[in-house]
C-alpha cells in the first residue's frame, strides 16, 4: 500500500503540472504562432490525460476479487499504461509530427519569441519538479538495480510511465527552445517546424518503450528471483514436504502474484495432513511474503516436474534453471 501512496502521489504531481504548462503553452503558441510551442502544449495536454487514466487504472485495480474476475482486477493497471502508451504515439508523436510537416511546408515566422523563451523557462521548472518526484519515487524502489534494468524489472509502470514522460517533456523543451532561436537567429521560421518533427522523433521513441514493458506486464510475468526464492524455501521447511520442486508464478498487480507450487510431499503423508501441510505454507507466506495473493499447490513427484521442465526449456531454446529466474 504503500508503494501504491507513492506511485499516485508522483501522478498527482505530474498532474498539476502538466495541466498548468499546457493551458500556458497554448496560450503562448495562440499569440506567437509558435509550431514547436502548439506541439509541445498538445504533448502537455496529452501527459495530462494520461495521468488521469494512470489514476483510473489504479482505482479499478483495486477492485476486490469477483465472480467474473476470481484473481482480482491487478491488470487493469497494466492496461492503462498500455493505452497511456498509445496515447503517446498517436496524439504527442503525430500531432507534433503533423504540425511539423505543415510549417515547414508553409512556414511562417514566430511573432513575438520572447514570450516563448518566458513559457518555455516556466515549463522547464515546472516539469523538472515533477520530474525530481518521479526520480525520487523511482530511486526508492530500483535498490541496487541500473535503470533500464530497474524498468524491466519493475512491476509498477505507473512511477516509471511518469518518469519517461517528464524526461521527454524535458527533452522536447529543450528541442522547442532551440528550433524557435535557430528560427529567430537565422531567419528561417522552417527551423520551428524542425523542432516539432523533434518533440514528435522523442515521444515517438518514448511511447515504444513504454508500449514494450506494459505489453510484456500485460502478457504476465514471473515474480522476481529472490520472492520465488523465498516461497520455496517457506514450503521446504515444513516437515511434511519431502522437496519443494519449483515455482511458476505471475504477477497480476504490482503487488499480487499468483503463484502455484509443485511439491513432493512424505509418502507417508495422508490427505489431511497434505491439507495441513498447506494451510501452514499458506499462513507463513501470507505472512512473510504478502504479495502473494493466490497459492495453489500441486502435489507432484520431482520427476515429473523436473520432466516438464526440459519440455518448457527445449521449446523456448532456453537452459532449465534460466525459467523463472532460477540458477542454471
Amino acid at each position: 500500500m504503500a508503494a501504491q501512496g507513492g506511485s499516485k502521489r508522483v501522478i498527482y504531481a505530474a498532474l498539476a503540472g502538466n495541466f498548468a504548462i499546457a493551458v500556458t503553452k497554448f496560450a503562448a503558441a495562440l499569440f506567437t504562432g509558435s509550431s514547436a510551442m502548439l506541439s509541445e502544449g498538445v504533448h502537455s495536454l496529452v501527459d495530462t490525460g494520461n495521468g488521469g487514466l494512470l489514476l483510473y487504472g489504479m482505482h479499478r485495480a483495486a477492485r476486490p476479487p469477483d465472480s467474473t474476475h476470481p484473481l482480482g482486477h491487478g491488470r487493469e493497471l497494466y492496461f492503462w499504461s498500455f493505452i497511456v502508451a498509445l496515447l503517446v504515439f498517436a496524439l504527442g508523436a503525430g500531432v507534433s509530427f503533423y504540425e511539423g510537416v505543415i510549417h515547414i511546408l508553409s512556414p511562417e515566422p514566430v511573432e513575438n519569441p520572447y514570450v516563448n523563451y518566458i513559457v518555455l523557462g516556466l515549463s522547464f521548472l515546472f516539469e523538472g519538479a515533477s520530474w525530481l518526484v518521479a526520480l525520487r519515487e523511482f530511486r526508492q524502489n530500483k535498490g541496487r538495480l541500473g535503470w533500464f534494468e530497474a524498468v524491466r524489472a519493475s512491476k509498477d509502470p505507473s512511477v516509471f510511465t511518469v518518469l519517461f514522460e517528464d524526461s521527454a517533456a524535458l527533452l522536447g523543451l529543450i528541442v522547442a527552445f532551440a528550433g524557435i532561436l535557430a528560427a529567430q537567429l537565422l531567419d528561417m521560421p522552417e527551423l520551428d517546424g524542425v523542432a516539432s518533427l523533434g518533440i514528435a522523433a522523442i515521444l515517438a521513441a518514448t511511447a515504444i518503450f513504454l508500449a514494450r514493458e506494459s505489453k510484456g506486464l500485460l502478457l504476465g510475468e514471473p515474480a522476481a528471483p529472490d520472492i520465488q526464492r523465498k516461497v520455496l524455501s517457506i514450503a521446504q521447511q515444513d516437515p511434511a514436504v519431502q522437496r519443494a520442486n519449483g515455482i511458476t508464478s505471475v504477477h497480476i498487480g504490482p503487488e499480487e502474484i499468483v503463484a502455484g507450487l509443485s511439491i513432493e510431499f512424505e509418502d507417508h503423508m495422508t490427505a489431511p495432513e497434505i491439507e495441513a501441510c498447506v494451510e501452514r505454507i499458506e499462513k507463513r507466506l501470507k505472512a512473510e511474503v504478502p504479495t502473494i495473493s493466490n497459492l495453489f499447490v500441486k502435489p507432484q513427484t520431482t520427476g515429473t516436474w523436473e520432466r516438464r521442465r526440459r519440455e518448457i526449456a527445449a521449446a523456448s531454446g532456453e537452459l532449465p534453471g534460466e525459467l523463472q529466474g532460477e540458477e542454471p
